[in-house]
Order: C-alpha cells, then sequence, then structure tokens
C-alpha cells in the first residue's frame, strides 16, 4: 500500500496498432504475452494501489482489453489519437490521487525503482517526477509520477497534438507545474531496453529468456547481464532512444515497411532515401491538385514528382474521378470486355493517324515488354538498340551482361543484372542520343531488328537525328519504336514525336495518359502490331475497366483545356527561374529534361548533399521539392512564386556552403540522398 492516503495508481499505456511492431505487446515470450509479463512485474511495488492498463476504442484492441481483463486487471478504454484524454478519463475512473505513468514497450519495468520514484515524488511535494527528464536509466526503464490534480489541468489547458498524443509534455515543459528529476550515476540512457521494433523484442526474449523461469529479476540483473554477454544486447544498439517521439507516423511505417517489402515500396523513385533519409514523411493520407497530406494531416506542396508525372491534371482530379467512379459503380470486371478499350483505341488512333491499332496493359515496364516482344516477332530478329531508359523487364537489363556499365547513362551506374539469364548476353546494345554514328556502327556490325529509343529526355535531337534513325530503320528494315512513356501528352497532344515530324512503327503512352489511374498504351502499324497474333500476349487485369475509363476522361479534359501547352509554360517559368535564382547567388546549375518534366543538378562535387538540403529545407515550409518538378496544371503563378520564395535562401546557404562560409555536413539533420537515376542526379 502507499505511504499516506494518496491513492496511487499505476496506468500502462499500451495499444495493438503500433506502427513499427504491430500488436507487440500481444507478442508472446515463453508463451506469455509480453503485456502480461509488464503488469506482473509493475503489481510487486509496494508504493502502488492499483495496477490498469488504458487503450484505445478501436476493435482492433479488444483483444488487448480481453487479456488484461482476463489476468485480472481493469482496462480503460478511450481515444486512439488524444491520449491524454484517455489517461485523464482512465485516472478518474480509478478514482487517483497519484498517477504513475508505464508504456506497454517497457517489459522490464523493476517494481523496486518505481517504488523509489513514487516516493521520491510525495517527498518532494511535486507535481511531476520523472527518470526521463533528463534520462540517466536505460530505456526502457522510464517511469513518470504525477498528480491527478496536474493530469486535470494538462487536460483542460493543453490543445496541441503533441501534448495529446504524448500525454506528459505539457507537465514537463510548460513551465506551469513544478517538477523534479530522478537520476542514476552513472548515465545509463544510452542502453535499450524497449521494445519498438523487431530487433528491441529480439533482445528483451533473449534476456527473459536468460533468467528462465524467473520474472522478477531487477533492473540492476539485467544491467550486469549486459555487462557480462553484450552480445546479447548488439541487435538494437543502433536504434536512437525515444526515436518514435521524434518520428512522423510516415517515417515509422517506412521502417516498418522495409522489415516486411524488400526495399520498402514497389518504386525505386518513390522510396524515402532518395529524398530525405530518415525524414521523409514517405506515405500519404489524400492529395487534391497539387497537395499532399502526410499521414500526420500536415500538408504539403508537391513542387517535385507529382506521382511520378502520372498526374498532369493535378491530384484527385474532380471529372476523371467522376468517370471511375461511374464504372465502379456499374462494375469493373466481368466475362466480357469493357467497350472502354475500344474507344480509346480508336482515340489514340485518331490522335496518330500513322498508327492503325492498340493494345493496352496497366504499367510503363509491362507495355515496354509488350512492344519489344511485337517488334521482334514482326523483324524476325532477336538484338535491340535502345537508348533511353525501358523498365525493369530482364530484356531490357540483359544489357547489363556483358558490362554492367552498359546502361551507366541510362538507368543506374553500376547496376547489376542479377536473376536475368546469362543467354541474354549480347541481345540488347545501348547507344547514346544524338550518337548517330555509333548507332550506324552498331547497324553495320550486328543484325538489328529493332530499335527502341525514348523520342527526347534531357536534350532535343540535332542533326536531324531523330530522322536519321528513322532512314537508318528503313534501310536495314528494322523495327523503329518511341517509347513516350515518360514524354507523351507533356508537349503535344499525343507523343512528342508529332512535333518532330517523325513517324515510328511502334509507340508506347503511359504514366500521364490516365492522370493517375493505370493505364499504358502500346499503338503500331497494321503490320507490326499483327505481329501480336504469332506470339502470346495476354493478362487478366488489362481487360479491367477503371484504366480505359479514365484515360477516355483524361484525354477529354486534356483536349479542352490545352493541359500540354500549360504544363509546358509551367516548365520553362521554373527552369529560367532556377537559372536566375542560381546566377543571383553565384552558383552553377546544369539544367535538363523537356520543360513538363525539367531537372537541375548543381555543378559542384557536393551537389548530392546540395539537394538533400534542398528538399530537408523545403519540406520544413511546406512544399516536396526535390532538384525536379513534374508540372501539373495546378501549378499556378501564385503557387510556383512560393516555391521560388522559399526557395531564394536555401540557395543563398548552398553559396555559403560553396564559398567555405558553411559547411554542408553541419546543415543536414540526416544522411545524404542516394543518386538514384543518373540522368536526374
Amino acid at each position: 500500500m502507499t505511504a499516506g492516503t494518496n491513492k496511487v495508481v499505476a496506468i500502462v499505456q499500451a495499444r495493438m496498432g503500433s506502427t513499427r511492431l504491430p500488436g507487440k505487446v500481444m507478442q508472446t515470450i515463453q508463451g506469455r504475452p509480453l503485456i502480461e509479463l509488464l503488469l506482473r512485474r509493475l503489481a510487486r511495488a509496494d508504493c502502488v494501489d492499483e495496477v490498469m492498463v488504458a487503450t484505445s476504442d478501436r476493435k482492433a484492441d479488444e483483444p488487448l482489453a480481453a487479456t488484461v481483463e482476463k489476468l485480472g486487471y481493469h482496462c480503460a478504454r478511450g481515444s486512439e489519437t488524444d491520449v491524454l484524454e484517455r489517461f485523464f478519463q482512465a485516472a478518474a475512473a480509478a478514482d487517483a490521487d497519484v498517477v504513475v505513468r508505464i508504456t506497454g514497450d517497457c517489459p522490464l519495468v523493476d517494481p523496486e525503482l518505481v517504488d523509489a520514484a513514487v516516493t521520491a515524488f510525495q517527498a518532494a511535494g511535486t507535481d511531476y517526477l520523472s527518470n526521463v527528464a533528463p534520462a540517466t536509466y536505460p530505456d526502457g526503464m522510464d517511469i513518470e509520477v504525477f498528480s491527478f490534480a496536474a493530469l486535470q489541468r494538462a487536460q483542460q489547458e493543453t490543445a496541441a497534438a503533441y501534448d495529446r498524443e504524448h500525454v506528459t509534455p505539457y507537465l514537463r515543459d510548460s513551465g506551469h507545474f513544478s517538477t523534479a528529476v530522478m537520476q542514476n550515476e552513472p548515465d545509463l540512457s544510452q542502453l535499450r531496453w524497449t521494445v519498438d521494433e523487431p530487433a528491441d523484442f529480439a533482445v528483451i526474449e533473449a534476456v527473459f529468456a536468460h533468467f528462465a523461469p524467473r520474472d522478477d529479476f531487477s533492473w540492476q540483473e539485467v544491467l550486469e547481464l549486459q555487462r557480462r554477454s553484450p552480445e546479447i544486447f548488439s541487435h538494437n544498439q543502433a536504434i536512437s532512444r525515444n526515436e518514435g517521439a521524434s518520428m512522423g507516423t510516415g517515417q515509422k511505417l517506412w521502417k516498418r515497411a522495409k522489415t516486411l517489402i524488400p526495399g520498402g515500396n514497389m518504386l525505386l523513385s518513390k522510396r524515402a532515401e532518395m529524398f530525405l533519409p530518415e525524414q521523409w514523411p514517405a506515405y500519404f493520407s489524400k492529395a487534391k491538385g497539387c497537395r499532399v497530406w502526410d499521414l500526420d494531416d500536415n500538408e504539403y506542396i508537391d513542387m517535385a514528382i507529382m506521382g511520378i508525372g502520372t498526374n498532369t491534371l493535378g491530384y484527385g482530379h474532380e471529372e476523371v474521378d467522376a468517370a471511375v467512379a461511374d464504372v465502379i459503380a456499374k462494375g469493373n470486371m466481368a466475362t466480357f470486355n469493357c467497350p472502354e478499350e475500344v474507344y480509346l483505341a480508336e482515340k489514340l488512333i485518331e490522335l496518330h493517324p500513322w498508327a492503325d491499332m492498340a493494345r493496352f496493359t496497366r504499367s510503363g515496364g509491362e507495355a515496354n515488354a509488350v512492344a519489344v516482344r511485337i517488334a521482334r516477332a514482326a523483324a524476325g530478329k532477336d538484338k535491340i538498340a535502345i537508348c533511353g531508359y525501358h523498365g525493369w523487364h530482364d530484356w531490357y537489363l540483359s544489357a547489363n551482361l556483358s558490362d554492367d556499365s552498359n546502361l551507366d547513362g541510362h538507368l543506374l551506374p553500376g547496376l547489376e543484372p542479377k536473376g536475368v539469364p546469362r543467354e541474354l548476353r549480347g541481345s540488347v546494345l545501348p547507344f547514346n542520343y544524338n550518337d548517330f554514328a555509333a548507332l550506324e556502327k552498331l547497324a553495320d556490325e550486328h543484325d538489328i531488328g529493332v530499335i527502341k529509343m525514348e523520342v527526347v529526355r534531357n536534350a532535343p535531337p540535332e542533326n536531324d537525328f531523330l530522322q536519321k534513325v528513322r532512314d537508318l530503320a528503313d534501310r536495314k528494315n528494322m523495327v523503329l519504336v518511341f517509347d513516350e512513356c515518360s514524354s507523351g501528352f507533356r508537349q503535344s497532344f499525343g507523343g512528342i514525336h508529332k512535333l518532330h515530324g517523325v513517324e515510328p512503327d511502334l509507340a508506347m503512352f503511359g504514366k500521364a495518359l490516365g492522370n493517375g489511374y493505370a493505364i499504358n498504351a502500346v499503338i503500331g502499324r497494321r503490320e507490326i502490331m499483327q505481329a501480336a497474333q504469332s506470339t502470346f500476349i495476354s493478362s487478366t487485369f488489362w481487360t479491367e475497366r477503371i484504366g480505359p475509363a479514365a484515360a477516355l476522361q483524361t484525354l477529354e479534359v486534356m483536349e479542352r483545356v490545352k493541359s500540354w501547352d500549360q504544363i509546358t509554360q509551367t516548365g520553362e517559368t521554373i527552369t529560367r527561374r532556377w537559372l536566375e535564382l542560381a546566377d543571383k547567388h553565384g552558383l552553377g546549375i546544369t539544367t535538363s529534361g523537356i520543360p513538363a518534366f525539367t531537372a537541375y543538378a548543381f555543378d559542384s562535387a557536393n551537389h548530392l548533399a546540395y539537394k538533400t538540403l534542398v528538399t530537408q529545407e523545403m519540406l520544413a515550409a511546406g512544399y516536396l521539392a526535390s532538384n525536379t518538378v513534374y508540372a501539373c496544371t495546378e501549378h499556378s503563378p501564385d503557387i510556383v512564386d512560393g516555391y521560388f520564395a522559399a526557395l531564394d535562401p536555401i540557395f543563398a546557404l548552398i553559396s555559403d556552403c560553396e564559398n567555405g562560409g558553411r559547411d554542408i555536413t553541419g546543415l543536414l539533420q540526416g544522411p545524404v540522398c542516394h543518386g538514384g537515376f543518373k540522368r536526374l542526379n
């Protein structure tokens, strides 16, 4: 029982929905859930009158509540996000005078340490006492003690989301309460005995296994074990203390994702490391226009890749979304085919009179693979000359089988073609854009059946390059394929090749075609496309209805608003203003890309560090920004003006770094971003 008349209630804050280690409190060690081990240890504290759990009222937390009640402890339930409110209601229901806060990620909680904290709190006569500010005990020994009166006042006074989520910051930091600290000598705060991530659980599991069957070992015994057997504790030592409190929900989910999904996600260009390692929000809750909200409801203006260039009309375009909603209501899949694919084929052929037929896929990589299969079948030859980036499939990566630097100028430097059959060696031969002599030499030395290339990416064609390629293909009886998955519908209503007056035999379109919905097209001359009938090209989800319906409505809106003109003008403005801003601050930059997806790079050995600084500082200013902008019709002049107003002082900082006045490493709050695609460094 407590010393004195005050009722002391220990409240364990726990839930199933941990971002980094879901269901951690119900993970079992030696057949018992973590929450049971924690409660059994905490219940041994002499100064605590009652032990209870406070969890959320979500359905997902019902198993936790049931387990706690079965163990003989009361479980109070309340708001998942307003944890301060949940805590207050739990304490009020228990008629507490003094509250001990323990979090569910501290299964090694020591009852004697809890008794010491309660005793120190009562002796000090303060509103709040803890051993966490500053922290001198191992992470996982965290104890906070405060009066119910102080908790009630905090509940009434603070509206800050951070205070509501983390319960005690207002008590500790507002200056409105008397506080005290319980400290240990020596400082052991660098030791990590908490459970936030899988590596933490491995450590705690090993500790309980060492002391089994005992579960009443003291924290000093654990400390001695760490001194004698440090290897037991090595798994999680790279994780920072209270890392979760400083991380956004998206950052936590990204760490979790990397343990579940190779690389963390499905697309290299969207990985957090490509932007701002350890700080990038990573996930979105909603998107509209050119604005994106993260999982913590922070709003950002997207002046970066706009869904990797998929949304030239902006996010959540009402007309496109309405067309999709309509076909969903009518049914997306059936035994019959959707009529929209016929209407879409007609529209694309109307826009490209040289073409006669079309096939559809749902991703750019698929469209490229389909085009290659058709072209090879039509040519009757296997070898392909390529220029540019054409996806991830075996046929493309096989270019690196004979020399892993073949794709350096096209994809990622030094990309290893592991998993690609060695028999494909020598089947794909890269050439550089505007280097017609090199292409002609390849055609003379190899029996090439297909030329596959991006029409334009970083620089325009020079010396009639495209026409020379067309003439060479005709002369050598090769199939010419234009990859317009990225460039299509950005500078003209259709393929960018229309502006250059050169017609291919096959062309692919994607990204912008469905304004965020999955649809890609392969169009071509009848005699080439008919070769698809002599091979096998078929896929169930190429027949769904959403993609074609979205594309038809997107094309209708594009044609009405002349979106390609708008985004080209916006991109030209952005490119010009980058150069002006660099000149203002005495910086050298190089710009590249067509206007609608324009990019710049600092002419410096520190270019990646500077790119990281831009992303870091612009994120703080409310912008998603890197060194690339995919323009959309929602990027109004006011939006662009605000972007450059935020970018100006960052260029000034970079100028100071280049001139020796500042050290870039001192300005970065985390690691430098990864290089990504070579052409956009």
